[in-house]
C-alpha cells in the first residue's frame, strides 16, 4: 500500500530523553505537552531501543529514533535519516552536549535549557533542586507550551497480569546506591508472606542473582520469581494489578505511578523532593533526610541504610490493610 503524501511531508519533533524507564516516564507530562500543542506533528524520541515499547504506551510519540550512551552520557543523534527537525527539544540534560547534539541536525526551531533558537523573551534558568516532571514542564512553558506535571497516568494495558492482585516487591536499581540491601528486602517479603499476603518478586535482566537471592531467603515459590527481566507489557500489567509495589527509587516506582497502583518507594541519595511521586494516599516515601549523595555509586548510600525492615513492612501493611482507595484518573 503506497505512503499517503501527507506522512511524507508531515513535519517532525525530535525529542532526546535518551536514559532509563524511570527518567522516560518523568518526561511524559512534557511528551504530552508537545503532543496537544503539535497535533500534526510527527514526534520522534530519541532513547534507548529497549525502551521502544514503553515510549509507544505513552500515547504522545509516534516513534523513537534508537539512540543511548554508557554512563546516561549524551548519544550521537546524527544516524537522523530525515530533514532538519522542524523542532528539536532537549529533555536530556541542561547541556550544552545535549543541546550541540540536536544542533547539530539543523532544526528550526531548538528548545533546550542550554540556550533555545530562537530564545524566549524570558530564557529558563536551571534550577538543580526542581522536581524532575516540573523542570522540563517549566521549559516548556517557557515557550509558549502550557504542560502539566500532573498529567503522568498511562493507559492500563491490555493484556493481563502474570500475577493479579500480588505484592511486587522489585529489590533492584541501576546503581548500588540506591539498592536496599538484599537481606532486607527478603525480611519484608518473608513477613508479608506470613501474613497472608502473594508476594512476587522482580528485576531486570541482568538482575537475577538479587532477584534469586531475596526470593530463596524469603522463601518465594519459583512462580512468583520474575526474573530475567519482563518484557514491558507484562511488566506494565503486574504493576497495573497490583495490591502494592515496594522498590527503590527506580523505573518500576515510576511505573506504579503511572497506573496509580499503591506503592511504597526508599529513596536514598536523592531527595524525593526531586524524584518522588506526586502527593496522594496511594504513594509512601520513605526517606531519612541528609545531605544529598551520590545516585552513582557503587555502595548503598548511609541514608537509604538508616531506612529499617520495620519501616517498610509498616508502610506497606498500612497500604494493604487500608480499605481499598478510590481509583484515580487514567490518561486521556
Amino acid at each position: 500500500m503506497p505512503t499517503p503524501p501527507d506522512v511524507l511531508t508531515r513535519p517532525r519533533i525530535l525529542v532526546l530523553r535518551a536514559l532509563g524507564l524511570g527518567d522516560l516516564l518523568a518526561g511524559v507530562p512534557a511528551l504530552r505537552a508537545l503532543r496537544r500543542a503539535f497535533p500534526r506533528h510527527e514526534i520522534l524520541l530519541a532513547l534507548p531501543p529497549a525502551l521502544e515499547e514503553a515510549a509507544s504506551a505513552t500515547g504522545a510519540v509516534d516513534g523513537v529514533l534508537p539512540a543511548e550512551a554508557p554512563n546516561r552520557e549524551v548519544p550521537s543523534l546524527t544516524h537522523w535519516p530525515y530533514p532538519p527537525p522542524d523542532v528539536a527539544v532537549d529533555l536530556h540534560g541542561n547541556g550544552p552536549a545535549s543541546r550541540d547534539a540536536l544542533a547539530v541536525l539543523r532544526p528550526r526551531r531548538l528548545i533546550a535549557y542550554a540556550g533555545s533558537d530562537p530564545l524566549p523573551e524570558l530564557p529558563p534558568k536551571w534550577h538543580p533542586e526542581e522536581h524532575e516532571r516540573a523542570r522540563w514542564c517549566r521549559l516548556l512553558g517557557a515557550h509558549g507550551i502550557p504542560a502539566d506535571p500532573g498529567d503522568v497516568r498511562l493507559r492500563p494495558p491490555a493484556r493481563p497480569s502474570p500475577a493479579p492482585g500480588a505484592v511486587v516487591v522489585h529489590p533492584g536499581a541501576e546503581a548500588a546506591a540506591r539498592r536496599w540491601p538484599a537481606e532486607r528486602y527478603a525480611a519484608v517479603v518473608r513477613d508479608l508472606r506470613s501474613a497472608g499476603h502473594r508476594v512476587v518478586v522482580t528485576g531486570g535482566p541482568r538482575e537475577d542473582a538479587l532477584v534469586k537471592e531475596v526470593a530463596t531467603r524469603a522463601g518465594v515459590p519459583a512462580h512468583d520469581v520474575l526474573a530475567g527481566g519482563l518484557p514491558f507489557a507484562d511488566l506494565s500489567a503486574l504493576v497495573a494489578e497490583a495490591a502494592l509495589v515496594v522498590s527503590g527509587d527506580t523505573g518500576l516506582a515510576h511505573l506504579a505511578v503511572a497506573h496509580g497502583s499503591p506503592s511504597v518507594t526508599l529513596f536514598g541519595p536523592v531527595s524525593p523532593l526531586l524524584w518522588g511521586p506526586p502527593r496522594s494516599p496511594r504513594h509512601t516515601v520513605l526517606w531519612k533526610p541528609g545531605p544529598p549523595g551520590d545516585p552513582h555509586a557503587t555502595v548503598p548510600d548511609p541514608l537509604l541504610l538508616d531506612i529499617t525492615t520495620d519501616d517498610v513492612l509498616t508502610a506497606a501493611l498500612t497500604h494493604l490493610d487500608a480499605p481499598e482507595e478510590e481509583a484515580e484518573p487514567c490518561a486521556r
